[in-house]
């Protein structure tokens, strides 16, 4: 379907029922804990569910759409993007491995591969060092873009590299989102993402997953989550299964706005430095441009400090201060309060589905009062 159809056209019938005479046009929310039980039934199927911990008909729905977007052959849903990295890291990384972690990405992973895989060793690597890091791996979590950075790392040099050492590699899809990237396609054995973001795009639940062609790695995650817990409520896998029919065009939306966005910021003085794939004088460009499809919605810019950006956000009709980003309202989030390693001014810009002229003035105008 993907060669088919342009990316709307692929979110919507990726999430939507079967055609069938008599049916509801839009996927019906399963809510159950527990099933009725035949008196033969010996465990839980595709078609014969048994408790709400191992299994849900809403999640099969979702988990489909996913994989079609990934480009993958089956797909797990979790309560979090935390959850599914968990799962996956856990199924792979077994005592005795070395495992590569991004130094320069999403902080809460370092802290989750540091303190909870036993025996396990953890070596943090930037998105320019995780090529020489990987050589001695035996499984690699890479994030691209990066966040909140937005460096890219080359994925088709990275897998040669897990390849050729028999590492597996694992991608996580965050940013990009399947619309802007499809890691599967690249080389990676599996992709784990935060649904939490752009893909159920309304800042209203949390969700995750991981995707991949395997079906014995497929199982090792599954039975992970079964083990943990770490589930999605089947109200939460509905909301992102409606959300999901949505996603290509409010991306569309949001890619739109952030390449506008960041050309205008490039060039304003009151930005001392802004990053964005998306931009010709990027330093990720010539990498993104061959592997991504769209630049994504997050650009990083730098104030002057923690003042200016307050003042950003206070002089501003549009702009929410919020973290977390993929929402449909633009939001700015200063960094260095979580701890990032970046200046008090740095900014993560993550942009909404606001009309493009409208933001481009909104931002100007606030800029220009700050000063």
């Amino acid at each position: 379907m993907s060669g088919r159809y342009g990316d709307s056209t692929r979110s919507l019938k990726a999430a939507s029922s079967p055609a069938i005479s008599g049916q509801p046009v839009a996927p019906q929310a399963v809510l159950a804990a527990t099933y009725h039980l035949s008196s033969v039934q010996s465990g839980a199927s595709d078609s014969n569910d048994s408790y709400g911990r191992s299994s849900n008909p809403t999640w099969r729905q979702v988990e489909s759409a996913l994989a079609e977007l990934e480009g993958a052959t089956g797909a797990l849903v979790f309560g979090s993007g935390m959850a599914a990295i968990g799962a996956v890291l856990r199924a792979l990384a077994t005592p005795g491995s070395a495992l590569v972690v991004p130094a320069d990405g999403y902080y809460q992973v370092r802290r989750f591969a540091g303190e909870d895989l036993a025996g396990v060793a953890v070596i943090e690597a930037s998105s320019s060092q995780i090529y020489d890091a990987a050589a001695g791996a035996d499984v690699v979590l890479a994030e691209t873009p990066t966040n909140p950075a937005l460096d890219v790392v080359d994925l088709h040099r990275l897998a040669k590299i897990c390849r050729d050492r028999g590492a597996r590699l694992v991608v996580d899809n965050t940013a990009a989102t399947p619309l802007g990237q499809q890691p599967l396609s690249l080389g990676a054995d599996a992709v784990v993402a935060s649904a939490t973001k752009a893909l159920s795009g309304h800042s209203d639940l949390l969700a995750g997953y991981v995707a991949t062609n395997e079906p014995e790695l497929l199982a090792a995650v599954e039975r992970q989550r079964l083990l943990a817990g770490a589930i999605l409520g089947g109200f939460e896998a509905w909301l992102l299964l409606r959300s999901l029919a949505s996603a290509g065009l409010r991306f569309e939306r949001q890619c739109q706005n952030a390449r506008a966005v960041a050309t205008m910021l490039a060039r304003h003085p009151a930005v001392r430095a802004v990053r964005y794939p998306g931009l010709a004088e990027d330093p990720a460009h010539r990498v993104a441009m061959a592997q991504m499809r769209r630049f994504g919605a997050l650009v990083s810019i730098e104030l002057a400090d923690a003042g200016a950006v307050h003042a950003l956000v206070d002089n501003s009709e549009l702009l929410i201060a919020s973290t977390s980003f993929g929402g449909l309202h633009t939001s700015v989030d200063r960094r260095a309060r979580w701890g990032d390693p970046v200046t008090d001014g740095f900014v993560r810009i993550s942009l909404g589905i606001e009309d493009t002229d409208d933001l481009i003035a909104d931002i100007e105008r606030a800029l220009l009062t700050s000063r």
